[in-house]
């Protein structure tokens, strides 16, 4: 099918998507769910072709992006599962007010309709975007990498079924076939087809759908994540903290890429962290400032390095006299992503946390908790980083809108 006969189906099925009731979504949920473990072997053997195609062409870190196992789809299963069992936010009154003259006005939560993702090659993101939007009475037009296509059409085609079981369209989840720029061009540009654009990927992709978008556009993804240990910050707990937000999966937009040390601690606290990150299997790469390069051993920081997210084993490591200049520092070089303070000074850290203008903020925690799943969401669609209407993971609730909806009984004015 072309991009417009798959946004055509899908403008077609939305009306029954937002008419479709908790029990029947959960039904398909559960089915869709049910496909995928049955379906093991053939997403198996398709990921395999994927993975062999991109051998040589991306970086090994972005094929464990790609790789899928029994244990990676049997995940995917039980995030369906616990989308389905999470609460319904279609028709939840948001606020509810009766007039004078007798008028009930309730302002009620609503499907956005058609959802459109373009992602790259992470295909975990197919069955997500799938559950989380029909869940949220949307109908999804998912786009995903060229890198990742047979993995995905794979997926959907389990997904399909499960719907089919259920007595859902299945047209309530659509991939695209075209991996060109043309369709991603066509989804950005489907007025009219199109209520809500998710762009899930790299810098390049995000900024390509904020400025080309004709369709309402969420800002997603991008994730240059500072570390801050403070001058009182537990320094066992800052190495514990940074070596999980660096090495537990460093492809992933929610790493850390950059750690930020106070002067008063710096002499101290960085040979420690070089020890901790050549001591793990894959070594990081750290990139120092001038003070940093005084104490251990690096590549000098380029021009670019406190400004690049490097999905890699790489580490920008800055050094700074204050909090307050930590706070501004990273305010001139984050996303907006997620950011964390390490220090055992609760007033420090609540500056921090207030000053700090992104859309996760921790104390004495990991960066990599900034997920759907840690937050209790089931899945996540992508991690907002604007303002406006999401911010942070975006489940369900995200993934609606509001209409009023007036009950009177003969009033005029």
């Amino acid at each position: 099918m072309t991009t417009h006969e798959i946004l055509k189906a899908a403008k077609e099925a939305k009306t029954s998507m937002m008419l479709a009731d908790t029990e029947t979504k959960n039904a398909a949920l559960m089915a869709m769910a049910d496909e995928l473990i049955t379906g093991t072997d053939e997403i198996l053997a398709e990921n395999a072709k994927d993975l062999e195609a991109s051998k040589g062409v991306i970086s090994d870190v972005m094929l464990d992006r790609l790789a899928l196992s029994k244990s990676r789809i049997e995940g995917m299963a039980q995030g369906i599962r616990e989308v389905a069992e999470l609460p319904d936010p279609v028709g939840k009154v948001l606020r509810r007010v009766e007039r004078p003259n007798g008028l009930v006005i309730e302002k009620t939560a609503v499907a956005m309709g058609v959802v459109a993702i373009i992602y790259e090659s992470r295909p975990n993101v197919t069955s997500d975007a799938a559950a989380l939007t029909l869940k949220s009475g949307n109908v999804c037009v998912l786009r995903g990498g060229k890198e990742a296509y047979r993995s995905a059409a794979a997926i959907v085609k389990c997904l399909k079924r499960g719907l089919v079981k259920a007595g859902i369209s299945e047209n309530a989840v659509n991939l695209v076939e075209d991996t060109t720029r043309a369709s991603a061009t066509e989804l950005m540009t489907a007025v009219g087809y199109v209520d809500l654009l998710i762009p899930r990927g790299g810098a390049g992709l995000i900024r390509a759908c904020t400025e080309n978008a004709k369709v309402p556009c969420i800002q997603t993804g991008t994730g240059i994540c500072h570390v801050y240990v403070d001058k009182d910050a537990d320094q066992e707990k800052a190495l514990k903290i940074i070596k999980n937000a660096k090495t537990s999966r460093p492809s992933v937009c929610n790493a850390e890429e950059v750690c930020v040390v106070h002067k008063d601690i710096y002499e101290e606290f960085l040979p420690k962290l070089k020890a901790v990150l050549d001591a793990g299997e894959h070594p990081v790469e750290l990139r120092l400032d001038e003070r940093a390069a005084k104490v251990i051993d690096g590549v000098p920081a380029g021009e670019n390095d406190f400004d690049t997210e490097f999905l890699d084993y790489i580490l920008a490591v800055k050094v700074v006299d204050s909090a307050e200049e930590a706070i501004a520092h990273i305010g001139t070089h984050h996303t907006g992503h997620s950011d964390a303070i390490v220090t055992e000074d609760n007033e420090t850290a609540k500056k921090f946390m207030m000053a700090v203008d992104s859309s996760s903020v921790y104390h004495n925690a990991s960066t990599r908790f900034t997920d759907g799943g840690e937050f209790g969401l089931g899945c996540e669609m992508g991690i907002s980083t604007q303002k406006l209407h999401a911010r942070g993971p975006m489940g369900l609730e995200e993934l609606c809108c509001y209409k009023y909806m007036i009950y009177g009984d003969g009033q005029i004015r």
